[in-house]
């Protein structure tokens, strides 16, 4: 069998050459971390329900017209993406007062915000990823103005709609993480979704008991991680099923 050549590794997935030209394929660890990897461990299986809920989440955004860099789902941890020049930024969109914001500004976590609020920070984790403000953003080139124009104009749709869909499935989508790429195809250039979309990088609560449903449950030794995660899926219409390969762990449906 030909080695695939690693061209990134990061805490929760690793990116390999693509089998096709323009793209990538993202796999998806089951590692965990927190504290910009203070805090890690092993939670097996986590990779294979965040891969299908990205899948899930991607493709509910690109059926409403919102950009990908998502192809498709190759197996039960990897998916096919299209090759793009991520933007060193991380777009986060508060719905309620949580984490980093509660500390920071003294608001009593789980307080309803008076309107979503959108937060850059620059990717980088020797300085422990800092906020940022538009300034800093135009100001060192990370993004041009009309680069933010149009992360800003994703983000408020992917959030109206994600708020839409998770409510349904009984869930608040209290905060989460986006991040975005260019995408080259020829000369013309353009601004789309990337990364991933999961508990990973949301987080999420029951509607009516305030569980928390996401990575919380690692950072704050709740435990139950895969059986909160396995929930979000659940509620989702993704069912799980035994799936030969996967030996422990949630797996779900090819």
């Amino acid at each position: 069998m030909k080695r695939r050549r690693v061209i990134y590794e990061g805490k929760a997935k690793i990116l390999y050459e693509g089998t096709e030209p323009g793209t990538v394929i993202q796999y998806f660890k089951d590692d965990a971390t927190a504290g910009n990897g203070a805090k890690k461990d092993t939670i097996e299986g986590k990779g294979v329900l965040n891969n299908r809920i990205s899948e899930y989440l991607m493709t509910q955004l690109q059926g409403i017209g919102v950009p990908t860099h998502f192809v498709r789902r190759l197996n039960m941890r990897e998916q096919l993406i299209k090759e793009v020049e991520i933007i060193p930024l991380e777009v986060v969109v508060r719905n309620v007062a949580a984490g980093s914001m509660s500390k920071r500004l003294g608001i009593e976590e789980g307080t309803a915000l008076p309107r979503s609020i959108i937060e850059y920070y620059y990717k980088n984790d020797s300085l422990n990823d800092p906020w940022v403000s538009e300034e800093h953003i135009t100001a060192f080139g990370w993004a041009s103005p009309q680069d933010l124009d149009d992360m800003v104009n994703l983000t408020i749709r992917v959030n109206d709609f994600l708020s839409g869909l998770f409510l349904g499935a009984g869930i608040k989508l209290v905060d989460f993480k986006l991040e975005f790429g260019r995408l080259w195809e020829n000369d013309f250039m353009r601004i789309v979704l990337a990364d991933e979309i999961s508990p990973d990088n949301c987080r999420l609560w029951d509607v009516q008991t305030n569980e928390k449903l996401d990575k919380d449950r690692f950072r704050r030794d709740l435990g139950g991680v895969v059986e909160a995660y396995s929930e979000v899926a659940k509620r989702l219409g993704i069912m799980p099923e035994s799936v030969q390969g996967e030996n422990k762990g949630p797996v779900l449906v090819q």
